[in-house]
C-alpha cells in the first residue's frame, strides 16, 4: 500500500510547527523532492513488522468475575504451560500487566491501551516458560505504572491481601498481592521508582530490584530506558534467585543490556552473613516521613543480621537524596520522549519494536482526559521542562546521575550490603473516589523516598519483609554494587531462615 501524501497546504502547516515559513510555491517544489522518501515508506509499508513469530495454538483466557478476584489482582487469567523440566517445573508465575504475553489482553493499568492483544512473547516470558513455569495470567498495575499506591489502576484499585481498602504498593501492585495472598507461587514486576520494591514491603513479598539492563526488559512496555527495570517477586528468596537465575542475560534486543553479568544466585543462600558488612545508610532513616514504628522493625532486623555475624557499621551517602531528586527530569521528561511522545517506543535504540503496541498508544492523545493524576503531574512537568529548558534539565541529571552512582560504589567499597526502610510508611488507605487531586497524587508518591534513587543509580536493590506493625508487613532494603544480586540474597536468605517475619 502507498502510505498518505500530504497536500501543499498540510506541507505549509507542518512547516509552521516547525517554525518555517513555507510559500505555496515552496510547499509544492519540497512536496516534490518529498517523494523519493515517501517511496521508501511504501516500501517498508509493504513489507512484515519483523517481530517474533506468535506461538502456535491458541491460549485461552478470560476477565475474572469479581468472585473470583477479591483483591482485584488479576486482569487476565490463562494457564500457559512451560517445559516439562526445568528449574522453576511445577510454579504458577502471575505477569504484571506490561509484559507481552503472546495472544492474552494487556492493559498497563491504562484504559486508553484497553483492547491491545500482544502479537509476540516478552523475552522473560519466554525464559520462564522454557524454565517449565505456568504463566497463570496477567497481574493488575497502576496506570501506566506511574504510581506507588495501588488506586491508580483501571478499571479499580488493588486491595492489601493483609487488610482490604488498603495499598498494595505500587506499581507492580497484583504481582505482589497475588504472590502474598497464595493465589501464585511467584510474580514478574517492574521497577522504575520502586515498583517492585514498594508493594513487596507493602504486601510482605520478597522484591528484587536487579541492576539495570540485567534482565532483558524487551516486550515489556517502557516509560524511559535508563530507569526500566524487570524482577522477581516471591514468597521466599529461593524461589526468587532461582527465578532471577532464568531471567537474568543479554537477549540482544534490549539497548539496556550493556554486558550484563550473570550469576549463580541460588548458590549464595547458604553462605551466611558471618563477616559481611552491613552499612545501615543514614540518609534512609532521615525521611521526613519516616513512621517510627517502620524504623523499630528496621532496626531489630538489622541488629538479627548483626547477631548472625555481619559486621555492622554507620554509613553515609550525602547522594542518596541527590539520586531521588534527579529522577525528576530524568522520569517526568524522559516518559514525555519516550512514553507518551515516543507512543511508548521512543526513538534512537536499536532492539525489538513492538509496532502494534505503539499503534495502539497512539489513542492516549483521543483519552487525555482520562489519564491518572498521578500520571498527568508527570506529564506535566516533564513536558514544561522540554518545552521551557530544551532538556537541558535532563542532560544535565543524566551527567550528575554518574555522581550519585559513584557515591554509592564508594560506599559500598566499604560495606558490602547498605540498609534502610524500603519505604518509610506502612501501607495506607486507599483515598475516596471524590478525592482532591492533591490527595489521589500523595497516595501515589508518598512512599518513594528511599527507592527512586536505585533506579536511577542502577544498583540492585531487595525488599525483605522483617516484620509487622498492626497486622501490616514492614520491608528491609538491601542494596548492593552492581551485578552483586548474590551478596543480597546471601543476606536476605540468612536473615529468613533465622526467623519467620510474621512473628516479629
Amino acid at each position: 500500500m502507498a502510505i498518505d501524501r500530504p497536500t501543499p497546504s498540510e506541507l505549509q502547516a507542518l512547516g509552521e510547527r516547525l517554525h518555517m515559513r513555507l510559500s505555496p510555491e515552496q510547499a509544492s517544489e519540497y512536496l516534490a523532492l518529498m517523494q523519493g522518501s515517501f517511496e521508501a515508506y511504501d516500501l517498508i509499508d509493504e513489507l512484515p513488522d519483523n517481530t517474533p513469530v506468535p506461538p502456535a495454538g491458541p491460549r485461552p483466557s478470560h476477565r475474572p468475575q469479581a468472585a473470583d478476584n477479591p483483591l482485584n489482582g488479576w486482569y487476565y487469567r490463562c494457564e500457559v504451560s512451560g517445559a516439562v523440566h526445568g528449574k522453576l517445573a511445577g510454579r504458577s508465575v502471575a505477569l504484571k500487566d506490561n509484559i507481552a504475553l503472546a495472544g492474552v489482553p494487556m492493559m498497563n493499568g491504562a484504559a486508553p491501551l484497553e483492547g491491545f492483544v500482544p502479537g509476540f512473547d516478552a523475552t522473560v516470558v519466554t525464559r520462564l516458560l522454557e524454565a517449565g513455569a505456568t504463566i497463570a495470567g496477567k497481574a493488575t498495575c497502576e496506570h501506566y505504572c506511574l504510581s506507588g499506591g495501588s488506586h491508580t489502576s483501571d478499571p479499580a484499585p488493588v486491595h492489601n491481601p493483609h487488610r482490604r481498602g488498603y495499598a498494595a504498593g505500587g506499581s507492580s501492585s497484583g504481582s505482589a498481592a497475588l504472590v502474598a495472598a497464595g493465589e501464585v507461587d511467584m510474580a514478574v514486576g517492574g521497577d522504575q521508582g520502586g515498583s517492585i520494591r514498594i508493594p513487596s514491603a507493602f504486601c510482605g513479598t520478597y522484591g528484587m530490584k536487579p541492576t539495570h539492563g540485567l534482565v532483558p526488559y524487551t516486550g515489556i512496555m517502557a516509560i524511559e530506558a535508563t530507569i526500566d527495570h524487570a524482577g522477581p517477586i516471591t514468597a521466599n528468596v529461593r524461589d526468587n534467585a532461582l527465578m532471577l537465575e532464568v531471567m537474568a542475560g543479554a537477549d540482544g534486543l534490549d539497548p539496556r543490556q550493556l554486558a550484563p553479568q550473570v550469576d549463580h544466585y541460588s548458590q549464595y543462600l547458604d553462605r551466611g552473613v558471618q563477616g559481611l558488612r552491613i552499612g545501615v545508610l543514614r540518609e534512609g532513616f532521615g525521611l521526613s516521613n519516616l513512621d517510627p514504628r517502620v524504623a523499630d522493625k528496621v532496626n531489630a532486623a538489622i541488629e538479627r543480621l548483626g547477631g548472625l555475624g555481619a559486621v555492622v557499621l554507620s554509613e553515609s551517602v550525602a547522594e542518596h537524596r541527590l539520586a531521588a531528586a534527579l529522577w525528576h527530569p530524568i522520569g517526568c521528561e524522559g516518559l514525555m520522549a519516550q512514553l507518551m511522545h515516543g507512543n511508548g517506543a521512543g526513538f534512537n535504540w536499536k532492539g525489538l519494536y513492538d509496532v502494534a503496541l505503539l499503534d495502539k498508544q497512539v489513542g492516549w492523545r483521543d483519552q487525555a482526559d482520562r489519564l491518572s493524576c498521578s500520571l498527568k503531574l508527570c506529564m506535566l512537568v516533564g513536558q514544561y521542562g522540554l518545552d521551557r529548558y530544551h532538556g537541558r534539565y535532563y542532560a544535565k541529571a543524566q551527567n550528575i546521575a554518574r555522581v550519585a552512582r559513584a557515591a554509592y560504589d564508594q560506599a559500598l567499597q566499604r560495606c558490602d550490603v547498605l540498609v534502610m526502610p524500603t519505604v518509610p510508611i506502612l501501607a495506607q488507605p486507599h483515598p475516596p473516589q471524590d478525592c482532591s487531586i492533591t490527595e489521589y497524587v500523595g497516595r501515589a508518591l508518598e512512599m518513594i523516598g528511599n527507592t527512586s534513587a536505585q533506579d536511577i543509580t542502577g544498583h540492585p536493590a531487595m525488599s525483605v519483609p522483617c516484620g509487622q506493625v498492626d497486622g501490616l508487613p514492614v520491608g528491609l532494603m538491601l542494596v548492593t554494587r552492581h551485578h552483586g544480586e548474590g551478596l543480597l540474597y546471601q543476606a536476605a536468605a540468612a536473615f529468613e531462615t533465622s526467623v519467620d517475619w510474621r512473628t516479629l
